[in-house]
């Protein structure tokens, strides 16, 4: 079973419209399947990266899920443990929100964020909630935001939801230019939503 990956950036390969890395390690190539955020952080082909890993094992078929953050594996491993959700699902849940945020939603019960991820409609967000609430042992240390506290972090991409909605665009417009944003700054995703909707 892989654990961990240490070795040169060969390439990125866009598969069956997922993202996947090509990681030589003494010799051998290992095609990575990780979200569009880890793909850029890893840099230009050549660099050594390091990447913690998923050895997906079903009846006739292996992928390996890579991770630059160790809490992001473990989190990727338990949303996997939650009932009909399987890799491809958990990695992009993943690949909107981080583990950190993850808690964050589960905690506020916020359907709207879990709307975000590629998808995930309100009816299916709403199972989810239910159900990664009631299996889902995030690694985090989480306290739920007290609705009355105004200094309560919110998800940036919440916000910028909710600031697209405000100035007219649908739900579906919203969705699509978010998909694979990322980050803790709601004005540079703003930005750069704003942007990706002018050119469409």
């Amino acid at each position: 079973m892989i654990g961990s990956l240490r070795g040169q950036l060969l390439e990125r390969l866009e598969v069956g419209g997922r993202g996947e890395v090509l990681v030589e390690v003494s010799g051998i190539g290992y095609r990575v399947i990780v979200t569009p955020t880890t793909a850029v952080r890893l840099g230009d082909a050549g660099t050594e990266v390091f990447l913690h890993v998923h050895h997906h094992i079903r009846e006739a078929d292996q992928a390996l899920y890579g991770f630059l953050e160790r809490s992001e594996r473990t989190c990727f491993e338990a949303l996997l443990s939650a009932h009909g959700v399987g890799p491809s699902l958990a990695l992009a849940v993943l690949g909107v929100h981080g583990p950190a945020e993850l808690a964050r939603v589960l905690a506020d019960d916020d359907v709207a964020a879990l709307c975000l991820v590629p998808g995930v409609g309100k009816k299916t967000a709403t199972r989810l909630l239910v159900e990664l609430k009631a299996s889902l042992d995030l690694p985090i240390d989480t306290v739920p935001a007290d609705p009355a506290d105004t200094t309560a972090p919110r998800s940036a991409l919440v916000e910028v939801q909710e600031a697209l909605g405000g100035l007219g665009y649908t739900p579906d417009e919203v969705r699509s230019v978010l998909s694979d944003l990322g980050g803790d700054d709601a004005g540079v995703i703003l930005r750069e939503a704003l942007q990706r909707l002018a050119r469409a």
